[in-house]
C-alpha cells in the first residue's frame, strides 16, 4: 500500500515552482517509490501569489504567512524556497514542528545559520535534503566514479567554474539578492556555493584557499512591486549593491591536489556556463552543464597526445535509467530536481540520508566562509573541518 504524504511549499517563485513540479512528477519516474506526495498547502508573502499557485498546482489550501503551514496537522514535510534571509528561521520551525524539510541552497547567510538548520533536523529526528542538484546529473556521478575508482590515477588539479549573465543587464532590479541582510553573500551564496558542493563531492574535502571578490555592477534601481526570478526596474530609485558579483578562488585539497573555483553573475555571453575540468596522472573528465549528458572522457596509459572521447551517459549512469531508455536522450534541469524529490522521498520513507544533506550544507558554508574571509584580508585561509 502506498502512504500519502502531505507536502508544502513555502516561497513560490521560480524555484517553489520547480519543486512542486518535482513533486507531481516523481512516481512517474519513479513508481516503486513507496510513498504519494499530496500538495495540501503553499504559502508565499506576496500577494496573490499562493492563490494562484493553488488553483495552477492544486494544492489544497494557500496562505501569505509561512507559520500557517508549521501549524498544519497535515503537512509532514515541506520544500523551503524563500529568499536566503528567511531559510533559518523557516528551516528550524519547521525541523522543530516534526516537518521534513527539502531546502534550498544555501541554506541561510551564515555558518551559523546552516548549523542551526542541520542541528534543528538531527534533534527533531527528520529528514533534510538540500538543493545541491548539479551533483544529481547521471554525467556528474559517472565522472565521480571515475576519479574515485583511480581510473584518472592521482588527481593532481581541477577547474570549476559557474558563469551566467542574469545580473548582467544594468537594469537588474535590486532585490533582496544584491542585499547583505536579505541575501547575505552574492555570487558566493548562489553560484559559488554549487561549485564548493561539487568540488567536495568529486575531489574530497578542501585543506586551504585563497579567494579574491569584485563588485562589477555598483548600483541597480530598487523596485517598485513584487519582483520574481531576475525581474527589470528601469528608471527607479538607484541604491548599492552590497555583495559580490565575482569571485575567482585557489583550492588545496586534503588529497594535495589543486584546484580553480571561478563564479560570475555578470558574464555577458555566458548562459549557465557550469562545468568542471579534472586533470589526473593518467587521464582527465570534462563536464558541461550545457551539455549535461556527455562526458568528456581521457584514460589510458598515453599521457602525451592521449585523445579525449565523447560519452554520453546511459540508463546503467545514475538516475538516467528513470527518465531515458538509451544514452544520447536529453535529460534536463527540471529532471535533477525529481532526482533530488526522489531521494528526499526515499529518506522519509527509509528514515536514512539519500542526497544532499544538511552536513553538506554546512560544509559549503564553511568554504563560503573561508572565501569572503580570504578577499577581505588578502591571504590564504585554513577551511576548518566542520
Amino acid at each position: 500500500m502506498v502512504d500519502t504524504l502531505g507536502v508544502a511549499v513555502v516561497g513560490f517563485g521560480w524555484m517553489g515552482r520547480v519543486h512542486t513540479q518535482a513533486y507531481a512528477r516523481v512516481l512517474h519516474h519513479y513508481p516503486r517509490l513507496g510513498l504519494r506526495p499530496e500538495l495540501v498547502a503553499v504559502a508565499e508573502e506576496v500577494p496573490g501569489r499562493a492563490e494562484e499557485a493553488a488553483a495552477q498546482y492544486g494544492f489544497a489550501s494557500a496562505a501569505r504567512d509561512w507559520r500557517a503551514v508549521a501549524a498544519d496537522p497535515r503537512v509532514r514535510a515541506v520544500s523551503i524556497t524563500a529568499p536566503n534571509f528567511l531559510h533559518r528561521e523557516i528551516g528550524v520551525a519547521m525541523a522543530e514542528a516534526g516537518k521534513h524539510i527539502w531546502i534550498e541552497k544555501p541554506v541561510g547567510l551564515t555558518v551559523a545559520d546552516a548549523r542551526a538548520v542541520a542541528d534543528a533536523v538531527a534533534e527533531a529526528g527528520v529528514q533534510g535534503t538540500v538543493g545541491f542538484n548539479y551533483r544529481n546529473a547521471p554525467a556528474v556521478e559517472t565522472a565521480r566514479g571515475l576519479i574515485t575508482s583511480g581510473e584518472l590515477g592521482r588527481i593532481t588539479h581541477a577547474r570549476i567554474r559557474l558563469f551566467s549573465d542574469y545580473a548582467a543587464h544594468p537594469e537588474g532590479a535590486l532585490t533582496w539578492r544584491y542585499e547583505r541582510e536579505r541575501g547575505g553573500s552574492g555570487v558566493l551564496g548562489d553560484l559559488a556555493s554549487h561549485g564548493a558542493d561539487l568540488a567536495r563531492y568529486l575531489l574530497g574535502d578542501l585543506a586551504s584557499l585563497t579567494a579574491d571578490t569584485a563588485v562589477f555592477v555598483p548600483e541597480r534601481a530598487r523596485p517598485t512591486g513584487a519582483t520574481a526570478g531576475h525581474s527589470r526596474a528601469a528608471g527607479g530609485e538607484l541604491g548599492p549593491v552590497e555583495n559580490e558579483d565575482y569571485v575567482n578562488c585557489l583550492l588545496r585539497f586534503a588529497s594535495g591536489a589543486r584546484g580553480v573555483l571561478e563564479a560570475c553573475r555578470v558574464s555577458v555571453g555566458e548562459q549557465n556556463n557550469y562545468g568542471f575540468e579534472v586533470h589526473g596522472t593518467k587521464g582527465a573528465v570534462f563536464w558541461d552543464f550545457r551539455r549535461m549528458n556527455e562526458l568528456g572522457v581521457s584514460r589510458g596509459d598515453r599521457y602525451q597526445d592521449q585523445p579525449v572521447s565523447t560519452v554520453y551517459v546511459g540508463p546503467g549512469d545514475g538516475e538516467f535509467g528513470a527518465f531515458q531508455p538509451g544514452a544520447a536522450n536529453a535529460m534536463g534541469y527540471d529532471d535533477l530536481k525529481v532526482v533530488e524529490a526522489h531521494r528526499f522521498l526515499r529518506s522519509i520513507a527509509e528514515g536514512t540520508p539519500h542526497g544532499a544533506t544538511l552536513a553538506d550544507a554546512v560544509h559549503s558554508a564553511v568554504v563560503l566562509d573561508a572565501m569572503a574571509r580570504s578577499a577581505e584580508s588578502g591571504t590564504w585561509v585554513d577551511v576548518t573541518a566542520v
